[in-house]
């Protein structure tokens, strides 16, 4: 089955008087007026208080250990848009990957979805192409919210890069919506609109990976926002169960025959967003392949952790500072890396985000990790060490508007200008 947007106006048989009206109704509203470009960069110091070269992290900041220092960890530019009262197309491309060790800043894909509405308020909405799997809040969270440098282990170790190919489906009233948006125009912290009620199918493999089986992923989640008095709430659930199948394994590991494994978690969430004090924290259960040393093979194991992060916002003229604290732990296997690899892993994170306008941001964090983390290559790796970290992002959230500024196309240059950031337009 294949599924195609056009972004286009169609023409049916009619009269000439009527043909009249739909073109004229298509050239007061050209495609290119609905959309969107926006984006985000973040550069990264991590040099600062190191105090063990060998602590590293693949799947979180790549910059961590040896003799890395600056490091651009994220470079974002978001294309996205109504091209329809039903239709919201979003795609995203990061130009900050790195393909080994020595090369870094190659662009790859992070999503290109479309939604399609079904009723007119688009209460309720397919989502199709590659997006962010509804499992967790952190891992909904964009990192131009998130106030942690990373995503926390125990819940990101489900989905490396947060996203996969599939179709999901998107249920919210009109006011959980709004809501949703203002938790993140107001600067909360908010994860996004991904409804009150997410369901899912998707391949399993995680993003810009070929599917390696015939089984699908399935997934669910209720998450739910509500005020009370002067402070706001969110509550959640989530599951998803599936197979996933090893592509990461080193020569002499004993593995199933068909390299398939049970993927299952469960996982609650529960946010008290800063106004001004605020708590974000998760906990997920499950199994999933993971690496043991003493058998030298990858079986499937049970896993556990979650994190708790407590934050103040504090504004003052224009300003906004928020100190916070953040610790996690995760005992469990990482099934997106080599063998499966097996974690044991505890770490206190304390930092502060200042933020002297909307388009620009510096976060400063100590982070006091101790992390077993062990594959048939390095079947004996305990690591503890300290470091200081800085992110420095420029944020320029809807920054171009093709409908606003559509006169830079005749004979001038696209002049990109930050102004405020503004929540882009979803169904």
């Amino acid at each position: 089955m294949v599924v195609m947007l056009y972004a286009s106006v169609a023409f049916c048989q009619q009269s000439s008087d009527s043909l009249k009206v739909v073109i004229n109704a298509a050239q007061s509203n050209k495609w290119y007026e609905n959309v969107q470009v926006r984006g985000y960069l973040q550069v990264r110091y991590n040099g600062l208080l190191q105090t063990n070269e060998n602590l590293d992290c693949d799947q979180c900041d790549n910059s961590w250990g040896g003799d890395n220092e600056f490091f651009i960890r994220r470079a974002r530019i978001i294309f996205y848009g109504k091209v329809h009262p039903r239709v919201y197309f979003y795609i995203q491309p990061d130009f900050a990957n790195a393909t080994s060790s020595s090369s870094l800043h190659f662009a790859q894909l992070r999503d290109a979805y479309f939604d399609i509405g079904l009723d007119d308020n688009n209460e309720y909405r397919f989502r199709i192409g590659q997006s962010k799997v509804p499992f967790g809040f952190e891992n909904m969270q964009s990192s131009q919210n998130r106030l942690p440098l990373d995503r926390a282990d125990p819940t990101n170790s489900a989905l490396k890069n947060e996203r996969d190919l599939g179709v999901f489906f998107y249920w919210a009233p009109a006011e959980k919506r709004k809501l949703f948006s203002r938790l993140v125009k107001e600067n909360l912290k908010g994860s996004g609109d991904y409804g009150v009620v997410g369901l899912g199918i998707y391949n399993g493999q995680t993003a810009n990976k070929p599917d390696l089986n015939a089984n699908k992923h399935m997934v669910g989640r209720i998450s739910y926002p509500f005020e009370y008095k002067s402070q706001i709430f969110e509550f959640g659930v989530q599951a998803y169960k599936g197979r996933f199948t090893l592509s990461s394994t080193s020569p002499g590991v004993s593995v199933q025959a068909d390299k398939l494994y049970r993927d299952e978690r469960v996982g609650a969430s529960a946010i008290i967003y800063p106004k001004p004090f605020g708590v974000f924290a998760e906990y997920n259960v499950g199994v999933g392949p993971e690496y043991d040393k003493f058998s030298n093979a990858v079986t499937v194991q049970e896993l556990k952790g979650g994190y708790v992060t407590a934050v103040y916002k504090l504004d003052f003229n224009g300003q906004c500072i928020m100190p916070f604290s953040r610790f996690q732990y995760y005992d469990g296997g990482k099934k997106h890396e080599l063998d499966a690899r097996s974690y044991q892993m505890k770490e206190l994170e304390i930092g502060a985000e200042w933020q002297p306008n909307k388009n620009f941001e510096l976060v400063v964090m100590y982070t006091m990790s101790a992390r077993r983390y062990e594959d048939a290559v390095n079947p004996t790796n305990y690591q503890r060490g300290n470091l200081l970290g800085y992110k420095r992002k420029l944020i320029s959230n809807n920054i171009y508007s093709l409908k606003t500024k559509k006169r830079a196309a005749i004979g001038r240059p696209f002049n990109f200008q930050f102004v405020e950031p503004k929540v882009p337009l979803q169904i």
